[in-house]
């Protein structure tokens, strides 16, 4: 017989685990639902291929919960961002340096973000949840386990079946873009710098890869390219070669000649967020993290972070509520809903706004839009304000 959940979490994804793991930490009993909870055993261990095309930007506070759950990857699969380079379409540049950032305790150098391959970050946070008592598997037919919890938490993503059962609102805002992902070899190397290029709406990011051996030397970056649906469709039908040349042109060469190292894949891009992120459905509470709760344009590679944030703000409010109060309490679960709001609004605005800024033609706005990248670059505190956002470590 399964054991009395407290909470269950339907999701087993990167933040379903991580938020199951922080709950666990509480000693509070977490069901979790999903296809890799419910194996016998923990996953294989990741490979170094790239078999997953995937990698996530993730910032200071992402590091420091997955350090917490020590669910951090080994250092292979981690590539610091000492520096980033942003160029507009008319002459515009923009860089931050991590040597803007304060120096680490440990002694390391600082860095602006960590590019984290995505099946190594997977693997480990399940192998986590497979070895913690407190968390117990859920097949998705186990209606007895879920209806005693007192709180259940949607992380399904974007499309969450949890949210439409709910009745909660949807809000979508498609862009007419897909982004496509792949990973390339340069004939230059990376040297640890993340490059974006804007250019007719469209976003193109390099995301350097590579581990303590190549370190600033590697030349295998992901790319994450958000292009017109009508361009996508072309690239994609497109073979290796015209690929990579489409590719290089559009990053101004900045890295020499490029090769595809993996298949590409691509999907649809929306700004999106559901009218309410807790609620109530009968006598249950519920609540949303993730992307079943809101998705941003990647031009900023803050999506993951966003959720990580989540589960860290929703585990601090259980942890930190009154004794008398049970994990579904309205008002505690609105804590968490008023303390997320604010972060959301943010990134969605900054995010929306730069996507539609640069989707505007004509002189005028490419003069006005690369002045203020070249004025940004050129003011010290707004840079150094800027970077401290970007870590998710404000205080």
């Amino acid at each position: 017989m399964a054991q009395h959940s407290d909470i269950v979490i339907r999701g087993d994804g990167i933040v379903g685990c991580a938020l199951a793991l922080a709950l666990a930490n509480l000693r509070l009993r977490v069901g979790l639902q999903g296809p890799a909870a419910s194996a016998t055993a923990p996953a294989a261990p990741a490979s170094s291929e790239h078999s997953d095309i995937r990698a996530y930007a993730l910032n200071a506070a992402s590091r420091q919960l997955l350090e917490s759950l020590r669910c951090w990857p080994a250092a292979e699969f981690v590539t610091p961002v000492r520096e980033m380079q942003v160029c507009g379409d008319h002459g515009g540049q923009l860089t931050f340096s991590a040597s803007h950032l304060p120096a680490n305790a440990n002694g390391t150098p600082p860095a602006l973000n960590w590019i984290v391959q995505a099946h190594a970050l997977q693997t480990r946070l399940q192998e986590a949840v497979h070895f913690q008592p407190l968390i117990a598997p859920l097949q998705a037919d186990d209606a007895g386990s879920q209806a005693s919890a007192s709180l259940l938490v949607a992380a399904e993503g974007q499309a969450s079946a949890s949210r439409a059962e709910w009745g909660v609102p949807w809000q979508a805002q498609p862009y007419a873009q897909r982004a496509i992902a792949t990973r390339v070899r340069c004939a230059l190397p990376h040297g640890q710098v993340a490059r974006q290029w804007f250019g007719g709406g469209d976003v193109l990011a390099f995301l350097p890869l590579g581990n303590a051996q190549t370190g600033a030397d590697g030349n295998l970056v992901a790319v994450v390219w958000s292009v017109s649906t009508e361009r996508a469709s072309t690239l994609l039908a497109a073979d290796d070669a015209a690929f990579c040349q489409a590719l290089a042109a559009f990053s101004q060469h900045a890295l020499g000649g490029l090769t595809l190292a993996a298949e590409r894949g691509s999907w649809p891009l929306q700004l999106a967020r559901a009218g309410r992120c807790v609620g109530q459905h009968g006598t249950q509470s519920w609540a949303l993290v993730g992307d079943a709760a809101h998705t941003v344009h990647p031009l900023a590679g803050l999506g993951l972070n966003l959720g990580l944030a989540d589960a860290a703000s929703l585990a601090q409010v259980l942890g930190a509520r009154e004794y008398w109060r049970g994990v579904g309490d309205m008002k505690l679960l609105r804590r968490y809903e008023r303390a997320r709001a604010l972060d959301w609004l943010g990134v969605a605005g900054a995010t929306d706004g730069l996507q539609h800024l640069f989707a505007q033609t004509g002189e005028v706005w490419k003069t006005l839009r690369n002045w203020g990248l070249s004025g940004v670059d050129r003011s010290g505190p707004v840079k150094h304000w800027l970077v401290r956002q970007a870590t998710g470590l404000t205080s």
